[in-house]
């Protein structure tokens, strides 16, 4: 059975009912693949790159993984914050850590993917307000290019997509009022549409694990 390793933060995080109503897209991601494909999540709500490393969070993924798995890596939410339990530089340690992932990966045979942050939901006067993630996106796009791994940028399509979207309509995919972060059912099946999208977009093997209707 191929096998989908899903790391990240509380926007990846499969949730229970003490988080509801919290999605992460690992949780909807099987909605758009095969039936022979298992979806691994293993994101964790207010994990950095860094954090995640030094709990000890990669080790089972490390482990886990095999030749032809898929190894989905998606963080910079927390990789922004001050807190120096979290904080990395975006184009310092963040980078590197991100290519730990992505050797440990090529390692075992698996696919790596970097996914730039989903945009947050920020808007002022009415108007979607970009950028939110400072320097970290490009940092992962840059990366992507050294490796020579393929990058799925949902930061510029999630951007796009609030922005066409509109303040108001924009709200029910978020655990709204207040949380411009957190996903809802939703909100999560529109996001991991998007990182479809760009699997697809990316041809085999990637494209590979979806559903033959996902693939175009």
């Amino acid at each position: 059975m191929n096998k989908i390793f899903y790391i990240g933060d509380s926007t990846v995080q499969k949730n229970t009912i003490e988080t509801y109503p919290q999605t992460g897209m690992s949780q909807v991601l099987s909605l758009y693949t095969r039936e022979d494909v298992l979806v691994l999540p293993h994101g964790k709500n207010g994990r950095s790159t860094k954090s995640f490393l030094d709990e000890g969070l990669f080790q089972p993924v490390e482990e886990g993984m095999g030749e032809g798995d898929l190894l989905l890596i998606q963080f910079g939410h927390n990789d922004e914050k001050t807190d120096p339990a979290r904080h990395t530089e975006a184009f310092g340690d963040y980078q590197d850590n991100l290519r730990l992932f992505i050797r440990a990966a090529v390692s075992k045979g698996a696919y790596p993917v970097l996914i730039t942050p989903i945009a947050r939901r920020l808007f002022e006067g009415g108007l979607f307000c970009p950028g939110s993630h400072g320097p970290y996106p490009e940092a992962v796009r840059r990366l992507g290019k050294e490796e020579g791994v393929p990058v799925a940028d949902l930061t510029a399509l999630t951007e796009k997509y609030l922005a066409n979207l509109g303040d108001e309509k924009s709200k029910p995919l978020f655990v709204w009022p207040v949380d411009n972060t957190h996903l809802k059912y939703e909100g999560a099946v529109a996001m991991a549409g998007f990182l479809v999208r760009e699997l697809a977009r990316m041809g085999s093997p990637y494209a590979d694990f979806l559903l033959p209707a996902c693939r175009n």
